[in-house]
């Protein structure tokens, strides 16, 4: 339904109130009242429902996100000297243990900061770069903007085979590839511009933009596959047949904001319209919310978890709807914005104890109170606090202009 101009810019400013509230007032104190290991450095992410330390293995993915998150802050929000203390904590931390002899980063340390398992995960060098090049923008030394681009050339090296020593799949049989990362590397590509330069983000551009947009574009479906053949063909397997639709949301604003970068409203459409399929496949008729995993053909999934609710999906989706609005005034987006922001709203957050809950089952139940874990750490939640409350007020400013000219 249609609102009239002033009850939506009323509507719009209620939701970013909420938005930003839930940020700054609920979810980053949470982490940094919670997390800081002040004894050994470093972050805890493995927080119990009321923030209590239920384990302190320290994982490399979640340290270099907590380090982007409140770099990120400290330079886009406001310049509080202890979110930039929180990120110069975990920095010191990571630059002291985190990397083995060759530069790439561990898995997961003990707390002291012994390594615990293997450089297997190219997916913690992908964050540690995310998190020193935020790092370098709210405070320039150039040992973060070392780490940062040194790290990022290795990505690149790694990029056709990511696992390296320890992929555990037998070469040649069936080689796939994932779409995980050229995902990131769109979001990260941008995020690290003013270290990498205008002309290599935009050569990668044109590479991700491809590999995401048609290499893993299924056409049949209007969707994107987790797993392709290296040709970008499609594989007839429990990994080929696999389709992730908050994968699919999330990489759908990360193009977004490509192709917004371009000024390309042709790929700006198409982001939507994908985006719009994901969530009418993957949406839960019965219980409402976004299953994890399906299968293109129906099949059963070898993931146990395919119908659970979790945190991140709906947080990505949040965002990529209100980014598809914000840029495109169709008014499917808004529809669904409002259909998921009132699913997410009920079922994650905890008003009583502070952060959202991650993993629900298919009826909306918590399966964990855990508020953070070793795949959950400070940064699906926030991240999309501020990017929604910067849509939003976007989307305002936008509405408004509209209005005054109808005047």
């Amino acid at each position: 339904m249609l609102l009239l101009p002033g009850m939506k810019a009323k509507q719009l400013q209620q939701y970013s109130h909420l938005y930003k509230s839930n940020l700054l007032n609920d979810v980053i104190p949470f982490w940094l009242n919670n997390s800081l290991d002040k004894e050994c450095g470093g972050y805890f992410t493995c927080l119990d429902k009321t923030g209590n330390v239920f384990d302190t293995d320290k994982f490399m993915w979640l340290q270099g996100r907590q380090l982007w998150m409140f770099s990120m802050l400290y330079t886009k929000v406001e310049q509080k000297q202890e979110w930039l203390d929180a990120a110069l904590h975990g920095a010191e931390f990571l630059i002291q243990h985190g990397r083995d002899a060759e530069g790439n980063w561990y898995f997961s340390l003990n707390r002291e900061g012994q390594p615990l398992v293997q450089p297997y995960n190219i997916f913690s060098d992908c964050f540690a770069a995310l998190g020193f090049g935020a790092l370098y923008k709210a405070k320039p030394a150039q040992i973060y903007a070392d780490i940062a681009v040194a790290t990022f050339q290795n990505i690149l090296k790694r990029r056709d085979n990511p696992k390296g020593i320890y992929n555990k799949a037998f070469p040649g049989t069936r080689p796939l590839k994932n779409f995980s990362l050229p995902m990131i590397l769109c979001n990260l590509s941008l995020e690290m511009e003013h270290l990498l330069g205008k002309e290599t983000v935009d050569t990668l551009t044109r590479e991700i933009i491809h590999e995401v947009m048609e290499v893993f574009y299924h056409p049949e479906s209007g969707l994107i596959l987790e797993n392709v053949f290296q040709d970008g063909s499609f594989c007839d397997s429990f990994e080929g047949r696999l389709v992730n639709p908050g994968h699919i949301l999330e990489a759908m604003w990360f193009i977004s904001d490509q192709a917004v970068r371009l000024n390309d409203q042709t790929l700006i459409d198409q982001t939507k319209e994908i985006a719009l399929r994901a969530l009418e496949y993957g949406w839960d008729k019965e219980h409402g919310g976004i299953l994890y995993f399906k299968d293109i053909k129906g099949h059963p999934t070898q993931q146990l978890e395919w119908d659970q609710k979790l945190w991140w999906v709906h947080a990505e989706a949040l965002v990529c709807l209100l980014k598809a609005y914000l840029h495109t005034g169709d008014e499917r987006c808004w529809e669904w914005f409002e259909k998921l922001h009132e699913y997410t709203w009920r079922h994650f957050p905890d008003p009583e104890n502070g952060e959202w809950y991650g993993y629900l089952n298919r009826e909306g139940k918590p399966l964990l109170t855990l508020k953070g874990g070793k795949w959950k750490g400070c940064f699906h939640v926030p991240r999309a606090l501020y990017q929604c409350w910067m849509t939003l007020e976007a989307i305002l400013e936008k509405e408004t202009s509209l209005t005054l000219q109808e005047k």
